[in-house]
């Protein structure tokens, strides 16, 4: 107990710089996290400004991390009581990036259309089964300007995200990240494009991943209009390329500007070490 308490206290000491939207990426080792646990984590949480909750994901693969009456579902409950609003991140095929680095254009938008499919029976199961108080939902296949650097392939996913939004009750959100196969001006014309749909468009800052350099970041942020979201990772890349992804946390670089923002991820922030473990080396 005096572990919980200490977490609380650290939140409430640490700066006035609120994470008010946080992403939270489930996974199954959180199922070891007691109720009392997860009470802390979200007080915690709604102590330091919280006030959006994005769960990236709600099925993952094979996993709904225990379905209506599960671990996740209990602990998003209570999260809400803490005040934090929700939007529920959708279904996520754990075999994603494997996929689309093997399709041609056409089998992409097959797969992208068979996936959008699944995400659309999550969300009825949610609403019929979970019954969360929901702000928003999120759809948990990123966008990237490398297996969308094609015009043709841009075009199929607007079309197939504008049908996907009509069907939905709630604002819809998604992220995107840059590994410099569009111009910067480029990029922030697709990703206005996608806002059109309209969605709630979120980019990556890279700072975690540092793939591209500090100035070249900086390009692609300037060409962001203002409705597009800049996503602040609050951790360093720890693996090397085509190796197991593990990261160490780490301070967000501070955005200032007409962007909305949110913070990548809550398992790397203070007041959840203890709580929420990482993978690092």
């Amino acid at each position: 107990m005096r572990n919980w308490i200490s977490l609380l206290l650290l939140a409430l000491s640490l700066s006035a710089t609120a994470d008010q939207r946080v992403f939270y990426q489930p996974l199954n080792r959180d199922a070891s996290l007691s109720p009392a646990q997860w009470q802390a984590l979200w007080k915690a949480t709604a102590a330091q400004g919280g006030k959006t909750l994005i769960v990236q994901w709600t099925a993952y693969g094979d996993s709904d991390f225990g379905g209506a009456d599960g671990w996740l579902a209990n602990s998003l409950r209570g999260a809400h009581e803490q005040g934090l609003q929700l939007v529920l991140g959708l279904y996520m095929d754990a075999a994603y990036y494997q996929r689309i680095n093997e399709l041609d254009s056409a089998g992409l938008a097959t797969y992208w259309k068979a996936q959008l499919g699944r995400s659309l029976t999550q969300q009825q199961r949610l609403q019929r089964d979970w019954k969360l108080p929901v702000a928003g939902w999120y759809l948990p296949m990123e966008l990237d300007d490398v297996h969308f650097n094609d015009q043709h392939r841009r075009q199929a996913l607007y079309t197939q995200l504008q049908a996907f939004r009509q069907r939905l009750d709630a604002p819809v959100h998604v992220s995107a990240f840059s590994a410099a196969h569009l111009s910067p001006a480029a990029n922030g014309a697709w990703l206005q494009q996608l806002a059109a749909v309209p969605l709630q468009v979120w980019w990556q800052d890279g700072a975690g991943t540092q793939r591209l350099s500090p100035w070249v970041r900086q390009q692609y942020l300037s060409a962001l209009p203002c409705s597009v979201g800049v996503v602040q990772e609050a951790f360093r890349q720890s693996s090397r390329p085509g190796q197991p992804f593990t990261a160490v946390a780490a301070t967000p670089e501070p955005h200032t500007g007409c962007h909305p923002t949110a913070v990548f991820s809550l398992r790397y922030r203070p007041w959840a070490k203890g709580l929420l473990t990482l993978d690092s080396n």
